[in-house]
C-alpha cells in the first residue's frame, strides 16, 4: 500500500499550553529579534537617544512577555502532559537512548521510523533552543535595568548610579541628571559581560531558529505526518503507529 493510500491514523501529541506556548513564542522571538535588529543599526538609521528609548523599552516589554511564556513553558515541562514533559522533550534518558538507536536503525536501512513527539533529532535543536532563549532571557532582564532602567532590577541600579538618595528620580535612561560620573562607570563595567552576551547569543539564536525551520520543512515534506499543522489542531497522523506511542 503506498504513503498516498495507506490509512492514516490520528494521534493527539501538543497539549493547548504548548501549542499556545509555541505560537506566542514566535510572536515574541520575530518581534525581538526585529526591534534589535533597529537598535543595533540605530545610528546607520539615524534614529535619535529619544527614538532608541522608546525602541529599548518597547524591546523590554516583549521580552516581559517573551520571559513569562518561557517561564510558564518551563514549569509545564514537569506537570504538563506526556509529550510536553522534558523527559520526551530534551535528548536525555534510557528512553531516549532507545528512540536515538531506532532512529540510526530506521536510516542505516532508509526505513522511516515515525515518531509523536520530538524525534531524537529534533531533541537536540528543543535543548539548544530553550537553552539560548533563557540565556536571553535572564541577560535581557539585567540589561533592562542598566540600560533604560527598567524592572526587575531598574529601581537597584538607579540608587547604584545616583549622585545620592535624594537624586534618584532624577536618573533617567540616556541623562547625566543626578548620576555619581565613577559609580556609573562601575555599573556599565558590570553590565558589560551581559551585553556581550547578549550580542552574541541573538545571532546564535538567530541562525538556530532559520536550521530549525529549515528542519521543520524537511520533516514536514519527508514524512508528511502533519507537523506543522499539529501546532494548531494538536494532532499529528501515521500510515503506521509510531515508536514512542504505548
Amino acid at each position: 500500500m503506498s504513503a498516498a493510500t495507506a490509512k492514516l491514523t490520528s494521534y493527539p501529541v501538543w497539549d493547548r499550553t504548548v501549542r499556545i506556548f509555541h505560537w506566542l513564542n514566535v510572536f515574541c522571538v520575530l518581534a525581538l529579534i526585529a526591534i534589535g535588529t533597529v537598535i543595533l543599526n540605530a545610528k546607520g538609521l539615524g534614529v535619535t537617544n529619544d527614538g532608541k528609548i522608546i525602541l529599548k523599552t518597547i524591546h523590554v516589554y516583549v521580552g516581559y512577555v517573551f520571559a513569562i511564556n518561557l517561564v510558564w513553558r518551563i514549569i509545564w515541562g514537569f506537570i504538563g502532559s506526556r509529550f510536553a514533559r522534558w523527559k520526551m522533550a530534551l535528548p536525555f534518558g534510557s528512553e531516549y537512548k532507545e528512540q536515538l538507536k531506532a532512529y540510526i536503525d530506521g536510516a542505516k536501512h532508509n526505513k522511516l521510523v515515525g515518531f509523536l513527539g520530538h524525534n531524537p533529532i529534533a531533541r537536540l535543536m528543543v535543548a539548544l533552543l530553550f537553552l539560548l532563549m533563557s540565556l536571553q532571557a535572564i541577560t535581557g532582564l539585567i540589561l533592562a535595568g542598566t540600560d533604560v532602567y527598567m524592572a526587575p532590577l531598574g529601581n537597584t541600579i538607579k540608587e547604584w548610579v545616583a549622585t545620592d538618595s535624594t537624586t534618584v528620580e532624577l536618573v533617567k535612561p540616556y541623562s547625566k541628571e543626578g548620576i555619581n560620573a565613577e559609580a556609573y562607570k562601575e555599573m556599565r563595567d558590570f553590565r558589560k559581560p551581559f551585553i556581550t552576551m547578549h550580542y552574541y547569543v541573538f545571532f546564535i539564536l538567530l541562525g538556530a531558529v532559520i536550521l530549525h525551520l529549515v528542519g521543520v520543512l524537511v520533516s514536514e515534506l519527508r514524512e508528511r505526518n502533519g507537523l506543522v499543522s499539529a501546532m494548531i489542531t494538536g494532532k499529528k497522523v501515521f500510515a503506521e503507529k509510531p515508536f514512542d506511542v504505548d
